[in-house]
């Protein structure tokens, strides 16, 4: 059994929630779950994906994922205004 020691919640739009859980092992080891959820399109319940990210990735984990990012920012769409998507999220969570 994996017991949940930290968790953060992102909410990404109305329909798109992410959750990082820190987890901790019968073993007193910890990893990471990844969970994407989103909202049916019905209305009616949530599909989830879930990614386990584990000690001894972390490190390559966060800097591919900053090189992924860093790559379509200044190569691939380095005009875009990606403060955006935070602007609208607190004007969405504020109504």
């Amino acid at each position: 059994m994996d017991e949940s020691v930290f968790s953060k919640r992102l909410r990404a739009g109305k329909r798109r929630t992410y959750f990082f859980d820190v987890k901790r092992t019968r073993g007193e080891d910890y990893f990471i779950t990844l969970t994407e959820s989103t909202k049916k399109l019905n209305g009616i319940g949530y599909e989830r994906h879930k990614m386990f990210l584990y000690k001894e990735d972390f490190n390559r984990f966060v800097e591919s994922l900053q090189e992924v990012v860093d790559h379509v920012k200044t190569e691939l769409m380095p005009n875009y205004d990606y403060d955006e998507f935070a602007r609208r999220q607190e004007e969405w969570e504020a109504a």
